[in-house]
């Protein structure tokens, strides 16, 4: 059974028992700041099982996209550990629970495969119960499942959370077992390769907090309702019914194994058995390569770039593992322009997203290896001379900081310094390097858990929200409106009153306040309650649907329940409102030159300017800025009407709205069209007519990250400001060059050129300077014991080349049977250096430049035995340094 067709089984299973589907959110989990992706298919429900929200169905069923790399050493070693994976969930929020959830997980199992089930063989499915859960267990026994085939198990096992604070609960897993040859007999207990565990029930009836470990936490109450949150595997319910040794090897993954190993010159499954834990380390490899290539491709398709921070990070390490594991193959071309075709035409029956986004998608992917391989270039170069200097110094082991540098700074990977330190007869300190590993670990661990906050306290908003509900937001149509106080906020939770001076948070019934969000800050303005007058510095959404006004009591008191009249700052509105209007044309206009693959990643909409980040994998030429930019200020010109409508995600995908990557949206979206030029989805204010923002600047375009470009521009009256310091400028130029202002590039670039002349002019007349002097200096040399001595001080300001250059000029005077020695001070800066030449014979006298410097500069400086400098002193120690030359050559002699 094709896995498409697992998953297009389960939903039908789930919506003919009354759920509703649901599609996949995103896989970055930007609402949570403790996780980078989403993990588990519950993620985009937690709000309704916290009570934070209130469902819009009681039951529902989705295939969601899930990432996990905690494990990510295991992947390919075992036949369970992917990195990316679909999950297949069934939910209720407070309507059925353990009862049923067992009856629908057992009726899709087992029903044969021509009444819509999976026909999988019920004397081969063990269940499993958390320890002291009687209730599961008897409701599995009433099913028809022996009592010898239920296994109790600890939190380990049948205890689930997120690994963060959150919602939790007991929960009850099938496995199903695959038959002697993958292991030893006796339920999951004894072998989990051979039982494979492929659902997992859980009981979500608990919050928790203070999570410390999968066994370690501590609960806080009961949730409001009882939920069920179940999760089945969508990788591991095809591998069993494709009859394949693991996930790996299934529709969706083999294809792109199989053309690894083919450019490898690899047989999969050649030197290894059913079990995954006894492979050969080859196959190994390629599982990794397909898992890898097929995660970067997920990755990218929701928006992901390669980066050294954050998803970015984890996308590019994913990607380095996968073209490391190919050229330890002994691949040595490009693997992904090879394999993610193949991983596209896998997952696109599924996603057809992918096949649509390709050409974005590969242009990130492609880049990221070539850039990746110029980094083993490099990497290789330096490891050997990090070998080259160990075997120098008669050593036969490469330090662990040598081998952490290597892979902390430079991206070069462990294994590759150990397999090319032994080609070259060499060990690698791995106890030192996996020391270094474990201390940065434990310090990355020890700033993440230092932000985790988790789903912390909120019981002051969640109290302000069910008194009422959501939060009307009525700045679309107005500025200002009557509106009663529902609740104070201080510090320590609810208030009831807040006087002058005091700073609150203020929820209101209904408010014109836009709160900050989709990249647009929030509105401030004036709050008239009672008797008091508050100032709104701030407007934030804690929690879905809850507006919160952060203020300052300016004066009286101000009272929980009394109505009040709330006011915005219309100017500071209406030029944010112009500069979201803007960064929408921004958007539209970047894809129109340089492509789809020009995505939103980021934005900042203020008064008056904004940012605009997105994705492209170079910089933009000027010309191209340029035309850009002529072409948002001509949409200005045709002042164009700015329309917002609400419909649903469907109707607005079929009219080409623009959503961005890792939002979520409701069923039901907000669309914003200029005219007929932009369309995108949104939440933010906006102008009526494009014509209203009057002009478009934009300042520059910069890099922020591997693949994505910031833009920064000016709209409105700031940038009619901008142009005319500017046009004052060019004036002002003009004027010192008697030229019209038409002709002050040309006259600047000229000037600039001469200046560039004149400079290498002069510095060839200083060497000259610096060198005539030369040969008198030879002739005045002194004899310190047989060694010829010349200490001189260049001119002021001289070049170190220079210098250094005088220093080898007056060396090459002297008799080379003659040890000598010449030392060069120079000022310049305020500091005083040195330079040291010697010749052969002073080098067979036992002389070196480098130990000299060192006498004279207290152990600084470098060089070798030929030459050597160092320098820092203040400058007027110049003729010191020469004299302690001197006084270091009698000595050595």
């Amino acid at each position: 059974m094709k896995t498409a067709e697992i998953k297009r089984r389960y939903l039908a299973h789930f919506e003919a028992n009354g759920h509703t589907v649901v599609p996949s959110a995103p896989l970055p989990a930007i609402d949570d700041p403790n996780l980078l992706f989403i993990n588990a298919g519950m993620v985009q429900f937690v709000p309704f099982f916290l009570g934070q929200q209130t469902p819009p169905y009681s039951r529902a069923v989705s295939v969601q996209k899930c990432i996990r790399t905690p494990d990510i050493d295991e992947v390919g070693k075992t036949s369970r550990h992917g990195t990316f994976f679909q999950m297949n969930g069934n939910f209720s929020f407070g309507d059925y629970f353990k009862e049923e959830a067992i009856r629908l997980a057992w009726e899709l199992s087992t029903n044969p495969i021509e009444k819509g089930g999976f026909g999988l063989d019920p004397t081969r499915i063990w269940p499993t119960v958390y320890l002291d859960d009687d209730e599961a267990f008897e409701m599995w026994r009433a099913i028809g499942v022996p009592a010898e085939r239920i296994v109790r198990r600890g939190k380990k096992d049948n205890w689930w959370h997120m690994g963060i604070p959150g919602p939790g609960g007991t929960c009850s897993e099938l496995f199903y077992d695959r038959g002697p040859e993958y292991g030893k007999e006796g339920g999951p207990e004894v072998d989990e390769d051979r039982y494979m565990e492929y659902w997992n029930l859980v009981f979500m009836q608990y919050e928790i907090t203070d999570v410390k470990s999968k066994e370690q936490f501590t609960i806080v109450s009961d949730l409001p309702k009882k939920n069920i949150d179940t999760g089945m595997g969508l990788e591991r319910v095809a591998s069993i019914l494709q009859g394949v040794d693991n996930l790996y090897e299934i529709d969706e993954v083999k294809p792109i194994l199989s053309k690894a190993a083919e450019l490898a010159g690899k047989v999969y499954g050649a030197h290894s058995g059913h079990e995954a834990g006894t492979s050969h380390p080859d196959d190994i490899r390629l599982r990794v390569i397909a898992d890898h290539v097929r995660t970067a491709l997920m990755l990218i398709g929701d928006g992901i770039t390669p980066s050294n921070e954050g998803r970015g990070y984890v996308l590019r390490r994913i990607m380095r593992r996968a073209i490391r594991a190919m050229r330890l193959l002994g691949w040595q071309g490009a693997t992904f322009p090879e394999l993610l075709p193949i991983a596209r035409d896998c997952m696109a029956p599924s996603y057809p997203e992918l096949a649509k986004e390709f050409g974005r998608i590969s242009t990130y992917a492609y880049a990221e290896e070539e850039a990746f391989v110029s980094t083993l270039k490099a990497g290789t170069t330096i490891l050997d001379t990090a070998i080259a200097e160990t075997r120098s110094a008669g050593g036969n082991l490469l330090s662990g900081a040598q081998a952490f540098k290597l892979h902390d700074t430079y991206g070069f990977p462990i294994d590759l310094t150990l397999e090319i330190a032994s080609e070259q007869g060499l060990r690698v300190d791995q106890d030192g390097f996996r020391r270094l590993m474990s201390e940065q670990k434990q310090a990355a661990k020890a700033d993440a858990a230092a932000r985790k906050t988790g789903h912390a306290d909120l019981s002051s908003y969640r109290s302000a929200l069910d008194e009422g509900g959501a939060i009307e937001f009525t700045g679309y149509q107005e500025v200002s409106r009557e509106s009663r106080v529902r609740a104070l906020i201080g510090d320590s939770g609810r208030i009831e009153v807040a006087g002058e001076g005091d700073y609150v948070e203020l929820v209101l019934d209904t408010t014109p306040f836009y709160a900050e969000g989709g990249g647009q800050q929030a509105d401030t303005g004036f709050i008239n309650v009672g008797g008091g007058r508050l100032e709104i510095v701030d407007v934030q959404q804690p929690i879905p649907g809850l507006i919160v006004h952060k203020a300052r009591v300016l004066s009286g008191e101000v009272r929980s329940g009394e109505t009040g009249f709330a006011e915005i700052d219309i100017d500071r509105r209406r030029a944010i409102s112009r500069s979201h209007t803007a960064t929408h044309l921004v958007h539209q206009t970047m894809r129109n030159f340089l492509g789809e693959s020009a995505t939103q990643a980021g934005s900042l909409n203020a008064p008056g300017r904004l940012r605009f980040d997105f994705n492209t994998p170079g910089a933009i030429s000027p010309t191209v800025l340029n035309d850009v930019e002529q072409q948002i200020n001509e949409v200005l010109l045709r002042d164009l009407e700015v329309h917002a409508f609400i419909t649903s995600q469907d109707e607005a995908r079929r009219l080409g709205a623009m959503a961005l990557f890792g939002e979520k949206y409701g069923d039901e979206v907000r669309v914003v069209e200029v005219g007929d030029y932009a369309r995108e989805l949104c939440g933010g204010t906006h102008v009526a007519r494009s014509g209203q923002l009057g002009l478009v600047k934009i300042l520059n375009e910069s890099s922020i990250g591997s693949g994505v470009r910031r833009v920064e521009a000016l709209v409105g009256i700031d940038a009619f400001g901008f142009l005319a310091k500017e046009h004052l400028l060019v004036s002002r130029i003009a004027e010192l060059f008697r030229v019209p202002n038409d002709q002050v590039a040309d006259r600047v670039e000229h000037t600039v050129a001469a200046l560039r002349d004149a400079e290498k002019e002069l510095e060839k007349m200083r060497a000259q300077a610096v060198l005539a002097g030369a040969a008198g200096l030879v002739d005045a040399a002194k004899n310190l014991d047989g060694v010829a001595y010349v200490g001189t001080e260049a001119p002021e300001g001289a070049a170190v080349n220079d210098v250094r250059t005088l220093a080898q000029e007056i060396r090459g005077k002297i008799d080379k049977a003659r040890p000598a020695v010449v030392a060069v001070t120079a000022r310049s800066g305020g500091k005083a250096s040195l330079i040291v030449a010697i010749n052969g014979a002073a080098k067979t006298r036992g002389l070196s430049a480098s130990d000299l410097v060192k006498a004279a500069l207290s152990g600084r400086g470098g060089g070798n035995a030929d030459l050597a400098q160092g320098g820092g002193v203040p400058a007027t120690e110049a003729a010191k340094l020469l004299g302690a030359i001197e006084k270091a050559i009698i000595e050595a002699s």
